[in-house]
């Protein structure tokens, strides 16, 4: 066991864990943030995708090992921010949520996508969502909700 520390959600987290864990297990197991989910287990899937340093990461293939002294931004910190109720409101006027199971890890690459490309193209938003699996809404409707984000203004 080994002391990982790191910055959580804008807070300070410093636990015992060994170092080959997933970050997606310390999240949900450790600290109680469910909102990442565990779809495939090897990267495939997206729904347990969180931001490391502000880039896009599946945290079932992260080991605590590479989180110390980082920033993780989970759902549930991302929730906070004007950003993602611009995202929210887009899934939810489009309806773009049925199970709900994949929309975390499409509502943070969806902020990642628009970080980077405020006003992508149709294309641009296949190819930023491209690394995520959603079984039950279809893809149509979350790209629309992409589209829609896109063109909201945020109030900073």
């Amino acid at each position: 066991m080994t002391q990982v520390t790191f910055t959580l959600n804008s807070e300070t987290v410093s636990l015992e864990t060994t170092l080959s864990r997933r970050l997606l297990d310390v999240l949900r197991e450790d600290l109680g943030l469910t909102g990442t989910k565990e779809g495939c287990g090897e990267g495939e899937c997206g729904a347990c995708q969180v931001y490391l340093d502000g880039a896009l990461v599946n945290s079932c293939m992260v080991p605590m090992a590479n989180v110390m002294g980082r920033e993780v931004v989970t759902i549930e910190g991302f929730s906070q921010t004007a950003d993602y109720a611009k995202i929210e409101s887009a899934y939810m006027e489009e309806g773009a949520v049925q199970c709900g199971y994949c929309i975390p890890g499409m509502v943070m690459a969806t902020g990642a996508l628009l970080k980077t490309n405020p006003h992508p193209t149709l294309s641009e938003i296949k190819d930023g969502l491209s690394g995520n699996i959603c079984r039950c809404t279809g893809y149509q409707t979350i790209f629309k909700a992409v589209q829609r984000a896109a063109t909201e203004e945020v109030d900073e």
